[in-house]
Order: structure tokens, then sequence, then C-alpha cells
């Protein structure tokens, strides 16, 4: 017998905001613009029904003066595939999910239902916010620069791209004014990201790329943006795999992790130190059956056969917050911190310790019975796990790992999935059609573009920020030492235990893939067969002065 909702309930915001589901980052960026123009806080929209594609074409046609050379089936088709981010498109069921996400106001014109993000536009708000580096005021600049928040006025900048230009023409008070108001019914829940460090590189990641703004056209810095954000969530999610389980078994979080490892971050080198970092082996190549396919086969392996104990921590902590309440609000044994309604995660994994060991068992006691009550007959796996006389909190959750484990496990390799933009532009991870088949760790050429775009600009000797050429092999080792991605070399554990003669000959080769990849994408020429003298040179030279020229 399935169990009830109360016993399988299983997210928690300490964790993460992200419901572990299918995400599309146009609807999740989407979601996120409502987050900055409420500071923080969802949006309530109510309007007459749902947006079909003929009213986005009708206000098109209403505009000759702008949209010239438009008629009904050249805007039909423009509309479709480059304005709206559209719900089984080409298929039976095509939907509207809303405006693609251009411009700050683009959630106004969403069809709720049609575009959920999963509370991915939340986490991405809170890592923001604990990162404190102003970034969340750069992206505001940035999406809402031509608004004016006390009137709603709109100024369209010279500039304008005619995507953009079309959403500004919709927020009109045509098809009546929508009436847009904060979700305060849904109030934020702020924990802080159980890394810190996830959250300060997202944060001058996005800060860098949206130095580019100027440089670059709107479309490409938006889908970038998707990317950027899409990659670091991943990161993050992998991260969590790793560090939780080893937090429930000591019973404790590393505090270094609450600072985000500042030390060893400003201490003038670029390792980033924390003992649960992401490390990768992705293929360059992207051929299915190489050596170096096998290896980013063997490296996804590795992070995948960690979920099942990531779903066993995770109930832990669930469990753990369920008892933290009964001991606030039925035992009046437990308060909060001043100044918030929860508790940490390191607050919660203090409650496996022995002095809450009597009210701890007594609370899984009874909640095992509840389980036990609910069914029939007990399954052979139940009561193979009662006969190990486990203490009840282990047995509850153990209990809840048969009934609920494999599902949660599948929900969690489809998140993950969509969040590495699984066989899409910008994938981290890869598969070949056809079920069975195996994943691999990628990196595409459009997430390389992003990773260079924000690794070549750099302080200058003034402070101010430009684009300077790097040796290559400089790159790679920022590659490792900041995000976790090995191309010329095994990572040091997490799967791997040392090169051996076979996967020389593969870094070899997914090296020289990589050198490709850079000239394919135009960031580098051949000057020199001498490995120390291979540079990659900067799309855009930005200067001192924040000008710009492409090269």
């Amino acid at each position: 017998m399935a169990l009830t909702s109360g016993h399988g309930s299983f997210d928690h915001p300490g964790l993460t905001h992200v419901d572990y589901k299918s995400l599309d980052m146009d609807r999740v960026l989407t979601a996120f613009l409502a987050r900055l123009w409420h500071r923080g806080l969802p949006s309530r929209l109510s309007r007459a029904g749902d947006l079909d594609l003929s009213v986005f074409v009708d206000r098109v046609l209403e505009h000759p003066e702008v949209f010239r050379g438009f008629d009904q089936e050249t805007t039909t088709r423009w509309t479709s595939t480059h304005l709206l981010d559209m719900v089984s498109r080409g298929r039976a069921g095509e939907a509207v999910a809303g405006t693609r996400p251009l411009h700050g106001l683009a959630y106004r014109f969403r069809n709720s239902r049609k575009s959920r993000p999963y509370g991915a536009d939340e986490q991405l708000y809170e890592m923001l916010t604990f990162a404190d580096t102003g970034a969340l005021q750069e992206l505001v600049g940035f999406f809402f620069s031509d608004v004016d928040r006390a009137t709603g006025q709109i100024t369209a900048g010279p500039d304008t791209d005619v995507e953009t230009q079309a959403l500004l023409h919709l927020v009109t008070k045509a098809y009546g004014e929508v009436e847009d108001r904060a979700d305060e019914s849904k109030p934020r829940k702020p924990h802080p990201p159980l890394c810190k460090e996830s959250a300060l590189l997202l944060a001058e990641d996005v800060m860098k790329l949206l130095y580019h703004r100027r440089h670059m056209p709107r479309t490409v810095l938006v889908d970038y943006l998707k990317v950027l954000f899409a990659f670091h969530l991943a990161i993050y999610h992998l991260r969590l795999i790793k560090l939780l389980p080893k937090a429930v078994v000591t019973g404790s979080m590393d505090p270094t992790c609450a600072e985000g490892h500042l030390q060893a971050r400003n201490g003038g080198g670029t390792a980033y130190l924390c003992p649960n970092r992401v490390q990768l082996f992705v293929d360059v190549e992207g051929t299915p059956d190489t050596a170096a396919a096998v290896l980013a086969e063997h490296s996804v392996e590795t992070w995948y056969r960690r979920i099942p104990a990531f779903v066993q921590a995770t109930y832990t902590v669930k469990k753990l917050d369920e008892f933290a309440e009964h001991l606030v609000h039925k035992r009046n044994k437990l308060s909060y911190q001043p100044g918030r309604s929860f508790f940490t995660v390191a607050e919660l994994l203090s409650l496996l310790g022995k002095s809450h060991k009597s009210a701890r068992d007594s609370f899984f006691d009874a909640k095992l019975n509840s389980v036990m009550d609910q069914q029939d007959e007990l399954p052979a796996e139940i009561r193979q796990i009662v006969d190990l006389k486990l203490d009840p909190l282990t047995e509850y959750v153990e209990t809840l790992m048969y009934f609920k484990g494999h599902s949660r496990r599948g929900y969690i390799v489809e998140c993950l999935d969509s969040l590495m933009l699984k066989n899409r532009p910008g994938a981290l991870v890869a598969q070949p059609r056809g079920s069975g088949e195996r994943r691999r760790f990628v990196l595409d050429a459009r997430l390389l573009e992003v990773l260079l775009q924000v690794s070549l600009l750099r302080p200058g000797p003034d402070g101010n920020w430009r684009t300077d050429p790097m040796r290559v092999d400089d790159f790679l080792a920022l590659l490792r030492n900041r995000y976790g991605l090995h191309i010329d070399r095994l990572p040091a554990g997490d799967g791997f235990a040392g090169a051996q003669l076979d996967d020389q000959v593969a870094l070899r080769a997914n090296s020289a893939a990589f050198l490709q990849r850079l000239r394919e994408i135009g960031y580098y020429q051949d000057m020199s067969d001498a490995y120390l003298t291979q540079t990659i040179t900067p799309r855009y030279a930005i200067g001192h002065n924040g000008s710009a020229e492409l090269r």
C-alpha cells in the first residue's frame, strides 16, 4: 500500500528550492524576472484568460510603422519562432507558455499553467541574495533599464532589437492592463545555500557576463545568461549530492562552507578548496565510444550512483525538520533563532545528538507505527529492515526509501538532465538517443563560449575590467580549479584514481579536440606548436574605458 502524503514529503528549502522536475530555462528565467521586479516574491497576474498566438500576432500587425513588411504569414511564423516560448511546439497540444525572456516585463505574458519554473527561479534569487555582490542589482539594471518603477513608463532605447520592440509594444493598455502584484501568500524562505562558494561563483560570473551587455546583442546575452544559470544550478546540485550524505553521517556541516571558503578564495591563488567541490571529466570531441567518451561516461556514473544516498540524506533532513517543529509547537523544548521561523540544515543535523535521543526515538517510533498501520501485509523487504533493529529514525528513513526511493531518484535524474541541458546547446551532459544508452559529461561549444566570456574578463592594473588573452594551459587550469571541469587530466577522486597508459592517450586526444573546438568558435589560432605559447584570444577586446571592438 502506498504512503500517505505526510510521510512521503521530501523537499526542503534549506537544501534547495527546486522541485525536482524537468526544467526549461526560458520559463525559469521568465519567473526569475518577476522576482527581480517584486524584490524576491513571485508575481500574481490577473487577466481574462490565457494568451494565445493570435493575440501576439494581432498586436504586431497593429504597428506597421515599427514592423515594416510583416504580413500575416510572416508575422505568425516570426512570432512563433522568435518571440514566443511554446509548449509542445509543432505537436498536438501546442500552446503559448509565454514570451521569450528578453525584457524584464516578459513575465507579465506568462500563461502560468504552461510556464512552471519549479522553484528554480527562487533558488537563483536566494543564491544571488546570499552572495551579496550586487549581481541582483545589475540584473535589474539590464532587464528593466527602460522601465520607471514608480510610473511603469517605458522608454525604449534607440538600439532596441526587433524582438524586444515587440515585447514593449505588448506592454500597453491594449487588451486591458494586466493586474500584476507581488504574491505575498508565498513569502520568501531565505535559507542560506549549504555551500556559499556556489553562490559566490554564480554571482561573480553573472557580473562578468553582464559587463558585456554593451558589446553584444541582447538576444545573445540573454541566451548566455540562461546557459550560465543552468550550469551553476547543475553544479550546485551536484555539490549537494556529494555534500549532504557526508554531513548526515557526521551529524554536522563543514563550517567553512557557510563562509564560502573565503580564506582559500582570497589567498591570491586560484584553488577553491571546498572538500565537496565538483570534479567532472568532460568529453570535448563529443563522439560516443571514443576513449575520452568512456572516461566521461564513468564520470557521470560516479555522480549518478550517489543519488540514492542523497535521497536518503534528504529524507533524513526533511524528517528532522518535522521533528524540530514537533519540539517547538508540541513539546516547547526548542525555539527558533531570533529573527526567523525556520531551522537551518546545520541546526537540524544537531538534533541527531545524544541530548535529543529519547524524544527523537519516541517521535519516529510513532511515525513508524503509522506507516506499518497503513499496510495490509508487510512486504518482505520491510520485514528485513525491521529485523535489522535499527534506531527508529534510520528505520523510518529506510522504510521511506523502500516506498519512494526509486521514484525520487528518477525525478532527480530528470531534473539534473534538464539543468545540464542534455543534448541541447550549452550541454554539460549528452546521451545518445534510445533507452539504456549511457550518459557522458561533455563541454558543448555554447557552454564553452559562455565560460570564455567570463574567464577572459579580468581586472587591469587600474582596477577596470578588460579582456586579455590567456594561455591555453592557464584556461584549462581555471576550468579545473574554478568549475571542476577536467579535460587534459583526470580528477583526483570522484571516481578516478590516477591515469593509466591508455588514459594518457585519451587525455591527449581530448586536449587536441579542445584546441579544435576553440578554433571552431573563433577563440584560437595556431601561432606555434609550443604548448606554452598557445593562446586564447578574446572575441571582444574590451579596454579600460569600456569601449570594445570585435576581433
